[in-house]
């Protein structure tokens, strides 16, 4: 069984720990008074924060995530504007987080999923789908499993280089959500 450590405590940290749990994986989470003194007991950590705040989770950890799999479910999008990214061009806020956590391995996933869809495991009525990219195919592996376990589909996105195409069809997703063009509990379903 895989055991997963989720640092946050918000709407999206608990629509993915009640898939994982809901699977059987073991979750525990990290409230942000507690990120730097609360252990990382879980072969995975789920960074289910908004992009800003990685930046200190990293800081306040550093080495204890050598050895885990680190899952960056952030869409790095300028939140005042709504109207672009905030990584470099060509880039990734799980390339930039893996670049940062060289020992660690770093999967993009969750990105595209909004928490009512993972609740309810469904858009549109086809299964709610993770999309996930990253360069460790085992800890890939692992992720889809205990996602499947959950009642959600899992697809391998490819390398971590793919997460700068899985951040734009977020920034997409979150953009036209909040401007009502589709629902929150909406979204992009992949029929397969």
């Amino acid at each position: 069984m895989t055991t997963f450590s989720i640092i946050g405590t918000g709407t999206m940290a608990n629509a993915i720990g009640g898939v994982l749990a809901d699977g059987g994986s073991s979750v525990t989470y990290i409230a942000k008074d507690e990120v730097g003194t609360a252990e990382l007991s879980g072969d995975v950590v789920v960074l289910a924060v908004p992009y800003p705040a990685v930046a200190g989770i990293i800081a306040a950890y550093g080495d204890r995530f050598d050895g885990k799999t680190v899952v960056d479910i952030s869409n790095p999008l300028d939140f005042e504007t709504f109207d672009s990214l905030t990584v470099p061009v060509g880039s990734s806020a799980a390339a930039e987080i893996q670049a940062k956590l060289p020992n660690a391995h770093v999967l993009k996933a969750f990105n595209t999923t909004f928490a009512g869809t993972l609740v309810g495991k469904t858009i549109g009525g086809l299964p709610t789908t993770v999309l996930i990219a990253g360069d460790d195919a085992t800890a890939k592996q692992a992720l889809a499993a205990a996602v499947e376990a959950g009642g959600v589909t899992a697809i391998d996105a490819g390398s971590l280089s793919r997460a700068h195409e899985l951040e734009a069809v977020g920034f997409l997703q979150l953009t036209l959500a909040a401007s009502e063009k589709i629902s929150w509990t909406g979204g992009f379903a992949v029929a397969r």
